[in-house]
C-alpha cells in the first residue's frame, strides 16, 4: 500500500462506518479496485484498525455524553455491586451490548472464517444487495418506537446479539445495531446513538486483537512505512468520520434506511455483474 492508497481508503471508511453500508466491505471493494493483493496479514488489520480511529470520533463529538455517570443516589438497601453497576450504569449497558461480539468475533477469529470473509469480495456483493432489499422495508417493520423507552440491560444485550451479523463483511454493523435497538423499540434515533456507543469497546477490542495477533505471527510488517500507513489512515478516517456522523443521525431521523437500501443494491448488483460476467474489479491488473 502506499500514500495515496491508504487516504483513500481511510475516505472511505469514515464516510461510511457510521452509515448502514458496511465500512468493511466498502474497504474490500476499494482495496480490489486499487489491486491490494487481499489476504495478508497487515491488510485484514489495517482494514480494522482504521475502524476504529473512525470510531473514536464517537468519543469525541459525544464527549460529554460517554464521559458520564449516574450521581443519584442508587436505591435504598443496595449492596456495593448494585451501587456501582448504578454509578457507572452507561459504561454497564456498553459491557453487556458487546458481551456477544467477543464470543461470536473470537469463535470467528480462531476458526479462520473472519479472515476468509475479509478476502471474499463475492460475500460483500451479496450482502450488500440482501442487506438493501431488507433496509427498503425494514422502517415499516420496526418503525414503532418511543422516547419513552430507554437501553436496559436486556436491549443492550439484545442489540449485541444484532451487532454479531455484522460479522460477515457487507452487512454493517451499524445497520444490524440500529435495527436490532429499534426492534426493542427504541426510536432510530436513540438506537442509532447507542450503535455509535457500543461501536467503541467493540472496534477497541478488535484492533487489540489484531496487534497481538500480527506482533505473535511476524514482526516483519512493523516497518516504519506500514506504521505510518497505519497512523494516516487513523487520522484521516477520524476526520472525515467527524464530519460524516451528524449528517447521518438527522438524515436518518428524518427520511429512514430506504435510501441507502436503493444504495446497497445497485452497488451490490454491479459487482455481482461484474464477477459473473468475467471482469475485474481492479482498476489495474
Amino acid at each position: 500500500m502506499d500514500w495515496l492508497e491508504t487516504i483513500i481508503i481511510a475516505i472511505v471508511e469514515g464516510l461510511t462506518e457510521f452509515l448502514p453500508v458496511s465500512s468493511t466491505g466498502h474497504m474490500i471493494i476499494t482495496q480490489n479496485l486499487l489491486g491490494i493483493p487481499q489476504g495478508d496479514a497487515f491488510v485484514h488489520a489495517f482494514t480494522f484498525i482504521i475502524q476504529f480511529g473512525a470510531i473514536l470520533s464517537v468519543v469525541c463529538l459525544y464527549w460529554k455524553r460517554f464521559f458520564q455517570f449516574d450521581n443519584t443516589p442508587a436505591p435504598a438497601g443496595s449492596n456495593l455491586w448494585q451501587r456501582l453497576k448504578h454509578k457507572f450504569h452507561f459504561y454497564w449497558l456498553l459491557f453487556v451490548g458487546v458481551v456477544p461480539a467477543v464470543v461470536i468475533g473470537l469463535l470467528a477469529k480462531k476458526s479462520g472464517l473472519l479472515d476468509w470473509l475479509l478476502d471474499s469480495v463475492e460475500v460483500v456483493a451479496v450482502m450488500l444487495v440482501l442487506g438493501g432489499i431488507f433496509m427498503l422495508y425494514c422502517d415499516r417493520l420496526f418503525n414503532k418506537g418511543s422516547d419513552a423507552n430507554k437501553v436496559t440491560e436486556r436491549r443492550a444485550f439484545n442489540i449485541g446479539l444484532f451487532q454479531c451479523i455484522s460479522v460477515i463483511p457487507g452487512v454493517s454493523r451499524s445497520m444490524a445495531t440500529i435495527v436490532g435497538g429499534m426492534t426493542q423499540g427504541l426510536t432510530r434515533k436513540r438506537a442509532a446513538e447507542f450503535s455509535f456507543f457500543l461501536a467503541v469497546p467493540t472496534m477497541a477490542g478488535a484492533t487489540l486483537l489484531d496487534l497481538l495477533d500480527l506482533f505473535k505471527e511476524d514482526t516483519s510488517w512493523a516497518t516504519g512505512h506500514n506504521i505510518a500507513m497505519l497512523i494516516l489512515g487513523c487520522v484521516v478516517a477520524f476526520v472525515v468520520a467527524l464530519l460524516a456522523m451528524k449528517w447521518f443521525v438527522n438524515f436518518l431521523t428524518k427520511y429512514g434506511f430506504k435510501a441507502f437500501g436503493y444504495y446497497r443494491i445497485i452497488v451490490g448488483g454491479i459487482i455481482i455483474v461484474l464477477l459473473l460476467t468475467g471482469h475485474s474489479l481492479a482498476m489495474v491488473d
